[in-house]
Formats: structure tokens, sequence, C-alpha cells
């Protein structure tokens, strides 16, 4: 008898959002910034770090908000760095509070 395996759900294309203004927070909610398995090198800062960007760099979200702050240009023309997507407005009557 073989056991079947759990299956994979697809997952959604993981696109970054804007890219916030100098001195202004990223927003990382997305539960696919955390790495829950491996802590990794920060790639500004060298230090373990569960934090992940969009394109998979392992990176502190305060490291990457002051390389933002730094490197204003650099970052809108590489993309680097991205806040997610924001959420769609929900329509009257479909809140979370019904």
């Amino acid at each position: 008898m073989t056991r079947r395996g759990r299956t994979k759900k697809e997952e959604q294309p993981f696109e970054p959002g804007l890219i916030p203004a100098p001195n202004e927070l990223l927003v990382w909610r997305d539960g696919r910034h955390f790495d829950r398995w491996q802590d990794l090198p920060c790639v500004l800062c060298d230090k373990p770090t569960p934090m992940r960007s969009h394109a998979g760099e392992a990176v502190h979200k305060a490291c990457a908000e002051d390389w933002l702050t730094a490197h204003p240009s650099e970052a809108r023309r590489l993309g680097r760095f991205a806040s997610d997507l924001t959420p769609k407005p929900k329509t009257a009557g479909q809140s979370d509070h019904t």
C-alpha cells in the first residue's frame, strides 16, 4: 500500500508592490517573507535572519528600509526591496466584521 503525500497548494506569484519613499516603512505582511526553517546571512549586514525579500534575498526588514533610504534612485532602478501589493478594498457588505 502506498502512502499519499500532501499535495502542495498552487502558490500565487509573489509579486512586489511599490517601493516606499526614503524613510518610509516596508509593508511585508505576506507570510512568504518569513522562512521558518532556515536563517541565512542578511545580504546587507551578514547577521542571520529568517526574513526574505520578494526576490528571495535574506534581509532584515530594518536593513532593507535603511538601504532604501540610503539608495533611493538605485532602489527604484533595480526594483529592490518593495512592499507587498496592497489588497483590493472590500466592497460594502463583505467586511470581516459582519
